[in-house]
């Protein structure tokens, strides 16, 4: 998701309604008890049964490894499926265009692979986050967005709520009772996760099969999903198991149910799986969806059936909307399928839709070079429609939304900024996709590394960030920055509220939570510059390896980057200071002193022999000789003549050590850079040249942009204001280009 709460007062949850379609009238949860202990078998000796605890509510970077046969071991590739499939969905769903409702019927299959059975699952219903002011979404809303700015800030009116309900749930003949639980601490009106007694209990190694039919109303598009028009973006929108974590998969270290409430500011987290799908529309909406179209749809009474079906992924989300084009192309690469690439776009914003194929198929091949081959047959980018903005920058597996522009004009902001959102959202289908991080615990696996992942690429396509304004351009003067320093200005990097590795939902603010994309991107891009590029990027092929289709934990990202690079002190720094914690980074010049070194005065010893310089003496000396230098050398620059110069240059460390590097500037135009390596507070650098130091500068190299300010990193003898203008002169410029494109949003 891109990184981009009014307050108000709790709503009654909405009345029931009785739809005009499908097979069932809708029907409120009965609020289930907890389930009783299932009697031992007569004369069996069975232990009481210990029910299964959820995960703790402030989880969040883990910091031990997994064990080697977390999530089944490695997948070597010669496995019958690329993931271990552990849930399975068949889902029939009809949309109703009118109401922007979907009724649907899903067939749930999922393995339990404890070593204890199972009397209860727990379920989420994403979709009920948009139902009142009282969800733990909303709630959090008016909390976050008032210390932060945030996406998502939608204000929903009466008809534009959206919501999930359980019409049943059985287990073989058995209609199953439920509860809404709240595992995080959430307010009681929030009914996201569900808990789902079992009438017969899941053994270990068995499987538990499910009947459920559901409805969902869509809302407004609040954030990631919904309707505007007759534009349907449904994700988050049928009933989900959560995840059973095993002892020594992200740290756990007894089987726990992993399903958390849906935060404001988290994702998902699923179990890998097959999803078999059949969607009905009107017959003139245009229809995408994760995965691969099985055969021709099925048209009749108006009403047009698509099939799809997609396995090794973990959620599904589709589209529907009326009177929207396709545009198509194909990649084909080393180690993939060939691959069908479709945009689909309103056809106001169709200059957008030729750019967004272009950077799908361009972070394809990228991607596949510098991770790991693209492993599915599909590729499908959405565009949303004129203010629906909030249902861009988002992702699913082979499948995300992007943004819209009326125009795209190569070599501009807008440009820019449609190629950075379309690689992000196509990254996560790596990061988030293939790899399956959990984006409720630790958020900087998926949308931290994605947006470091991205600006290589785009680093590498040589884009830079085009600050100038048409005005500025016809005078010439064009300023332009590249991505990685402009997550660097965006990063917080000045006493940080939370770490990176914190969780989505618990942080001081919107904002907080904003820089787990720049500073991650930020902390990357200096932990790179110190392990070199090819360490790096070796490091990353490796962490996706041993991942791919396995939730890794932060703490396993850090184990491959060590055994790979062989240099644990450099990581484990980069990952204690701001992963785990929250120091920051503050190096400067502060001071520069330059003395010739002349004959001194007073009594010393000679040959044996005490004789005493007095101060006149030599000053009278020291003047001949200076005299006589210039006669000799009438073209010298300042800062040569007969004596050395001692220079002491006084560094000064505010925050937390990083490797620095210092250039000494002298006054005949040579310089030389010196290492400052260590953990002092402040260090003096004394040297002793014929000529002086007229300058001083850390991070010559601009290779520390952990570093809070940078403008202290540089110090002259003598003041220059270029620096001050070339600064004030891009910031105006970035000013007025922010400014510009929102006033095309």
């Amino acid at each position: 998701m891109r990184s981009s709460f009014r307050s108000g007062g709790w709503l009654p949850v909405l009345f029931v309604l009785a739809w005009p379609f499908g097979t069932s009238a809708r029907q409120a949860a009965p609020p289930g008890p907890a389930p009783a202990s299932v009697p031992a078998p007569a004369g069996s000796a069975a232990a009481p049964y210990a029910p299964i605890p959820l995960a703790s509510p402030d989880a969040a970077a883990v910091t031990t490894p997994s064990a080697p046969g977390a999530w089944g071991g490695e997948r070597t590739g010669n496995e019958p499926t690329l993931s271990d499939r552990v849930v399975s969905y068949r889902i029939d769903a009809e949309l109703d265009a009118a109401r922007h409702a979907v009724r649907g019927t899903e067939q749930l299959q999922w393995r339990n692979r404890s070593d204890r059975e199972v009397r209860s699952i727990y379920m989420h219903l994403y979709l009920n986050a948009f139902a009142n002011q009282g969800s733990t979404f909303f709630t959090e809303r008016d909390v976050l967005t008032a210390h932060g700015r945030s996406r998502g800030n939608a204000s929903l009116k009466k008809g534009q709520w959206g919501w999930i309900d359980l019409d049943s749930v059985r287990q073989a003949d058995t209609d199953l009772k439920w509860r809404f639980v709240h595992p995080d601490g959430g307010p009681a009106t929030d009914h996201t996760v569900v808990r789902v007694d079992l009438a017969q209990p899941v053994p270990a190694g068995g499987t538990l099969t499910l009947d459920i039919a559901f409805l969902s109303q869509l809302p407004r598009v609040v954030e990631r999903t919904g309707w505007f028009g007759d534009f349907n973006l449904v994700a988050q929108w049928f009933p989900k198991i959560g995840v059973l974590e095993l002892p020594g998969e992200r740290g756990a270290t007894e089987v726990r149910w992993n399903c958390h409430e849906f935060h404001f500011n988290s994702e998902f987290y699923a179990d890998f799986g097959l999803y078999d799908v059949r969607l009905t529309v009107p017959s003139d909406y245009t229809v995408g969806a994760v995965g691969q179209l099985q055969g021709a749809p099925q048209t009749a009474d108006g009403k047009t059936t698509y099939h799809f079906v997609q396995g090794d992924v973990h959620d599904f989300a589709w589209v529907a909307a009326r009177g929207y084009k396709t545009l198509d192309g194909t990649y084909e690469g080393p180690g993939s399928p060939k691959v069908a690439v479709r945009v689909i776009y309103p056809p106001e914003y169709a200059a957008s839709a030729s750019p967004v194929l272009k950077a799908s198929i361009d972070a394809l091949g990228y991607f596949s070079k510098t991770l790991g081959a693209y492993p599915y047959r599909t590729l499908t980018a959405v565009v949303p429609p004129y203010n629906a903005g909030e249902a861009g920058g988002m992702e699913y597996p082979t499948f995300f939304t992007a943004e819209g522009y009326r125009t795209v004009e190569p070599g501009t902001l807008t440009q820019y900024m449609l190629d950075f959102v379309t690689i992000h959202e196509f990254g996560h289908g790596y990061f988030y996709g293939i790899l399956a991080s959990n984006e409720f615990e630790e958020p900087m696996l998926d949308e931290g590394l994605n947006e470091y992942w991205d600006q290589r690429m785009l680093r590498d396509r040589g884009q830079l960030i085009d600050l100038a304004t048409p005005w500025m351009k016809a005078l010439g003067i064009v300023p332009q920055m590249t991505g990685f320093a402009m997550e660097r200005i965006t990063a917080g990097l000045h006493q940080p509220s939370d770490p990176i590795g914190e969780n989505a939902w618990d942080r001081l603010s919107s904002s907080s939570y904003g820089t787990v994309y720049s500073r991650t991107a930020t902390a990357m891009h200096d932990l790179e510059e110190r392990l070199g590029r090819p360490v790096m990027e070796k490091a990353f092929r490796e962490y996706y390896r041993r991942w791919r289709y396995r939730h890794p934990s932060v703490a396993d990202l850090r184990a491959a980057l060590i055994d790979v690079s062989g240099k644990p002190e450099i990581v484990n720094q980069v990952f204690d200071q701001v992963v785990y914690g929250t120091e920051w980074v503050d190096d400067a010049v502060t001071s520069i002193d330059t003395v010739r070194v002349e004959p001194l005065a007073g009594s010393f010893v000679r040959d044996g022999k005490r004789t005493e310089d007095d101060a006149p003496a030599r000053d009278a000396s020291v003047d001949r000789q200076l005299a006589s230098w210039k006669k000799q050398h009438p073209d010298a620059k300042d800062g040569r003549g007969p004596f050395p110069w001692r220079s002491t240059v006084t560094v000064r460390r505010y925050g937390a050590a990083a490797p620095q590097t210092l250039r000494l500037n002298y006054a005949d135009g040579s310089h030389e850079e010196l290492a400052w390596n260590d953990h002092r507070r402040w260090a003096r650098f004394v040297v002793t040249r014929p000529t002086r130091v007229v300058s001083a500068e850390l991070d010559p190299g601009r290779a520390v942009y952990l570093d809070a300010d940078k403008l202290n990193d540089s110090y002259a003898v003598k003041a220059n204001g270029a620096a001050s203008r070339r600064w004030t002169a891009d910031a105006a410029a970035l000013l007025q280009n922010l400014y510009s494109l929102l006033g095309t949003l």
